[in-house]
């Protein structure tokens, strides 16, 4: 019998059973996590299943992050239910400005290899960097969850996406994620997991990694996930006391197809409105007017994604007159980091609006909110119409450093042109 892929051995492992692409599994679940847009329906959901005792709190965890602050009453009373039922069962909650639940839940060590973590809502596949089985569930799974600390799944077949090459000067993480858009559309990968693999893998540290595995579940990926290396051990280190196994792949794992993606070929790309997989070479997109940017998501809200902004943008000469430039870091540890560095006053010296750590503007629930007729240019993961909050806005994706070469500008630009 053929070997297993990564998928197919943690899921095996965490139900106990010998399983294969397509078998039906029920697993003990390592982490669970819930948002403020997802944890409330999921507390009906546990009291109308009779939830008594929380199964396993431990476990556990919500985060305050997609209306952050709250922007009405009803979102303040959801924000309070959140905290009191945290409370009384013992279950961590991350409150409002402590940042997007995804971003902590790397920060905090509860991803880690070989485990199983999941969360009610869709990027939880972020955490398939750190070799993790990471994937979205809705609220009613997170109620079981509660209940019971185990959940069913399909294990689902695999796409080995073989990396080679480095990234080239001026070619970032998101640009490979939206090449590989590209390559499979926004449904190419639908229920199957993108295993990542390759000579190229070494050359991308942590942050690329969780920029690519983010954008998995924009290719209708059902995970995506990273064997473990060096780098993997160096980004745990501290972060994390538990004990943990990295889980490999079979040299002879049966994959239903591969893609090869060679870095040293790719430019900068961009996604044009209003699909994710809708992505051309940058430079076919130059010259277009933009008079939003975004910088901030569980795609783009890093320490190192604002670093390499900041660089094109002081390289530049600052904002071009009619941008608005919107900074959101994706924790507080990010913004803490910003301050120390100098790199938040720089942002504010060149006229930008920082917003409170945590989803913002991406979804369209809080934060600055484009006007109609508004292009934006952001380093979130999705642009459909209505995204950000307003349908009549249309959005672009791209790198931080293409979203600064834009706000330099006033328009789509190569951040070549620019960058020291």
């Amino acid at each position: 019998m053929a070997g297993k892929t990564i998928s197919e051995k943690i899921l095996s492992a965490k139900a106990g059973v010998d399983a294969r692409a397509g078998d039906v599994v029920v697993c003990r679940v390592d982490c669970a996590m819930g948002t403020d847009g997802s944890a409330p329906m999921a507390i009906d959901y546990f009291e109308a299943m009779g939830g008594g005792p929380v199964r396993d709190a431990a476990r556990m965890v919500f985060a305050l992050d997609h209306y952050a602050p709250a922007p009405n009453r009803a979102m303040a009373l959801l924000h309070q239910r959140l905290r009191e039922f945290a409370g009384r069962f013992g279950i961590e909650l991350w409150d409002v400005g402590e940042g997007i639940g995804h971003q902590l839940m790397v920060e905090s060590g509860r991803a880690l290899p070989g485990g199983l973590v999941v969360g009610a809502d869709s990027h939880t596949v972020t955490y398939g960097a750190l070799n993790a089985f990471a994937t979205g569930i809705g609220s009613s799974d997170l109620a079981a969850i509660l209940i019971c600390g185990r959940l069913w799944l399909r294990v689902p077949e695999s796409i080995r996406v073989n990396l080679s090459g480095q990234l080239p000067r001026g070619v970032y993480a998101k640009d490979a994620a939206l090449a590989l858009a590209a390559a499979l559309g926004a449904d190419g990968a639908a229920y199957q997991a993108l295993e990542f693999g390759g000579p190229g893998v070494g050359a991308l540290d942590m942050d690329d990694r969780l920029v690519l595995s983010n954008f998995a579940v924009e290719m209708g990926a059902k995970n995506g996930i990273f064997p473990a290396d060096e780098r993997t051990r160096e980004y745990l280190a501290g972060r994390s006391r538990q004990a943990f196994e990295a889980v490999d792949a079979d040299d002879d794992a049966r994959y239903a197809r591969e893609v090869a993606l060679n870095l040293d070929a790719l430019s900068p790309q961009v996604a044009l409105p209003h699909q994710v997989d809708r992505v051309e070479p940058l430079a076919q997109a130059a010259g277009t007017p933009v008079q939003m940017v975004y910088l901030g998501t569980c795609t783009g809200g890093r320490v190192k994604d604002f670093h390499e902004a900041r660089d094109v943008l002081k390289a530049g000469g600052g904002l071009a007159r009619g941008v608005q430039l919107v900074v959101t870091p994706a924790s507080r540890a990010v913004l803490e980091t910003l301050a120390r560095d100098g790199t938040l006053a720089d942002f504010v010296a060149m006229g930008a609006v920082i917003v409170t750590p945590g989803c913002g503007s991406c979804c369209g629930t809080c934060g600055a909110i484009p006007g109609d007729g508004v292009n934006v240019i952001s380093t979130a993961n999705r642009n459909f119409k209505g995204r950000m909050g307003n349908s009549g806005a249309f959005i672009y994706l791209a790198s931080p450093a293409s979203c600064a070469a834009a706000a330099v500008r006033g328009a789509i630009t190569d951040p070549r042109e620019i960058e020291a």
